[in-house]
């Protein structure tokens, strides 16, 4: 019996090593995964990102911009077509980051709930989870873009307007500097009262639609155009239900990075002066650029990150 137990301990570390090493490689293949995920989702989008937050953040009263198309066209002239990428290497950066770390989040959070096909409701548990997690890197790359961004709309309204930030990291010390820790986090309460539900959304929808379409597939699996269209749809639903949402979100945002200088106190003191300014079709500015933008960056974001994690199981 004595003579058993070191055999018996040496093949128990060595199947937890195994283990170990099979949970790290996997982790390292969601995160790898999410990671390029998320460069697709940021050079797909970032132009359609750059004409919402344009419509979504300027006066309700004499607005630079008509419409999208207006919107777009106004910064290409002004300052060409990568006028539409400004701001774009914080985000570019930051989603890299953000989707690895969300992918991961996702696929653990499938593990917990124990997802299934047989099961719906499981993938928008999953998918709500996960985006909590997320949420935490999604807010402060969300805030240093928007708060880029916002400077072209004010600098189109006073010519002489001089931009309070010259680079990213100059908006990342000062919101340090006014509000500590909790500055990065400026909007994080808004952030997540889209994020929740409409993370359960969006994974949910994916992943149903995806599995619908692979149950009626001779292989078992979903087509390529079959991935892209359940990204596509889960992405559209994500931004259509939640939008007004996102408005808010994004008037907090925008807002000044110095407590004492705000507009707004919080969440529904901005949904108010926002409504106020016009009405329902307010919260609704940038819808078009917005929808436009959803559907075919997240089906190749999700179609990109569906793909490689075949191709690394394979």
């Amino acid at each position: 019996m004595r003579s058993s137990a070191p055999s018996f301990t040496a093949h128990s570390a060595a199947r937890e090593q195994s283990d170990l090493q099979k949970t790290l490689i996997k982790s390292a293949k969601d995160v790898f995964a999410g990671t390029c995920g998320g460069i697709t989702v940021t050079l797909l989008g970032h132009p359609f990102d750059t004409v919402k937050v344009l419509l979504q953040t300027q006066p309700a009263k004499n607005p630079i911009y008509s419409g999208p198309i207006d919107a777009a066209t106004k910064v290409i002239k002004a300052e060409g077509f990568g006028g539409l990428y400004k701001g774009v290497t914080s985000p570019l950066a930051g989603q890299m980051f953000f989707r690895a770390g969300l992918f991961f989040g996702y696929a653990r959070a499938k593990e917990v709930v124990g997802v299934s096909p047989d099961d719906p409701l499981s993938y928008f548990k999953a998918g709500s989870l996960a985006w909590l997690a997320g949420t935490m890197f999604e807010s402060p790359i969300d805030l240093f873009k928007s708060q880029w961004q916002t400077q072209l709309i004010k600098a189109k309204q006073n010519p002489n307007y001089k931009p309070p930030y010259a680079t990213v990291a100059e908006c990342v010390k000062a919101s340090f500097k006014y509000s500590g820790i909790r500055g990065p986090y400026q909007a994080l309460g808004a952030t997540m009262t889209r994020n929740l539900p409409a993370g359960a959304i969006y994974f949910g929808v994916f992943e149903n639609t995806k599995n619908w379409f692979a149950a009626r597939n001779e292989s078992g699996v979903a087509k390529d155009w079959q991935i892209m269209f359940a990204g596509g749809f889960g992405g559209f639903l994500y931004w259509s239900l939640f939008y007004p949402v996102d408005v808010i979100k994004s008037a907090m945002m925008t807002d000044s990075i110095n407590p004492a200088e705000r507009q707004y106190k919080g969440f529904l003191d901005a949904a108010k002066k926002l409504h106020a300014q016009g009405g329902t079709r307010r919260l609704y500015a940038g819808l078009v650029p917005c929808l436009l933008r959803a559907s075919p960056a997240n089906a190749g974001m999700l179609f990109t990150v569906d793909k490689i994690k075949q191709m690394l199981d394979a």
